[in-house]
């Protein structure tokens, strides 16, 4: 999408990951931060990236994305149109990285990651990734990332400084506890950044023992998320998510 690329932008690459385990209700809230920013900065563009192995982000918009990273790493993807000639092998990966970017509007594309590979393989290609995808990082006002579990394995993909890592956690003692596990599996990729714990779904008789939890857990708790029994299973919207998300949007270290 060469209509984002736009010089003198008046502030950097803004980085967002959603952490978690699965069914924790990452992806509503990427999307929940993707219609918050956008109304709050219509102008700035926007690369989501699925690293989720379950690909529920690029679901979502109702795109069936098989083109992906992993793609490119295996040799397996399939070109939208021919590989133009003379290109040395990072610009081959550079080229490759545009051709499975997905638009999804003006200000927004989405590009998925699938199965990522250890950055203890000496492989060329996994340097190369990295910088190309760090290139391709930089050209968006914002970015946000949906995690696989938590920021190691999306580092095992790219080494890029994060500004907001959000961990989303339920009110229930394995979901606390997997939390603060995530919490220390990914600080030392957060360093710099802000990091803490946003706890979805919760129901009115649930705070007391929510209360206990997070005490007993030491989790620093950026935000809270009722419950939604309304939500839109195949889009992962929800205007409940996205108001209770503007409503701790002031306490994160994002633009405002």
């Amino acid at each position: 999408m060469l209509s984002l690329l736009v010089k003198g932008r008046d502030f950097v690459t803004t980085k967002i990951a959603i952490t978690g385990k699965s069914g924790s209700g990452k992806t509503t809230v990427s999307k929940a931060f993707l219609n918050i920013l956008s109304k709050k900065f219509p102008d700035k563009s926007f690369l989501l990236i699925d690293n989720d192995l379950t690909g529920e982000l690029g679901h979502s918009f109702g795109l069936d994305i098989r083109n992906t990273v992993y793609g490119i790493r295996s040799g397996k993807h399939e070109y939208k149109t021919g590989i133009p000639d003379h290109m040395t092998k990072q610009e081959y990966i550079e080229w490759a990285l545009e051709d499975i970017l997905h638009t999804i509007n003006d200000n927004v594309d989405i590009i998925v990651t699938w199965f990522v590979g250890s950055k203890d393989c000496r492989c060329p290609i996994t340097g190369q990734l990295n910088e190309a995808l760090k290139k391709l990082i930089s050209r968006y006002d914002f970015v946000i990332i949906d995690c696989e579990f938590d920021l190691k394995y999306f580092n095992q993909l790219v080494d890029t400084d994060i500004d907001q890592t959000l961990i989303i956690a339920n009110p229930t003692e394995e979901s606390a506890y997997l939390a603060k596990r995530i919490e220390e599996f990914s600080a030392k990729y957060a360093i710099g950044g802000q990091m803490g714990v946003v706890i979805n779904k919760v129901a009115n008789h649930d705070l007391e023992a929510l209360y206990t939890l997070l005490k007993k857990y030491d989790l620093d708790i950026l935000g809270c998320i009722p419950q939604d029994e309304n939500i839109e299973q195949l889009t992962r919207n929800s205007k409940v998510v996205e108001d209770a998300v503007e409503q701790f949007f002031v306490r994160l270290n994002l633009p405002q």
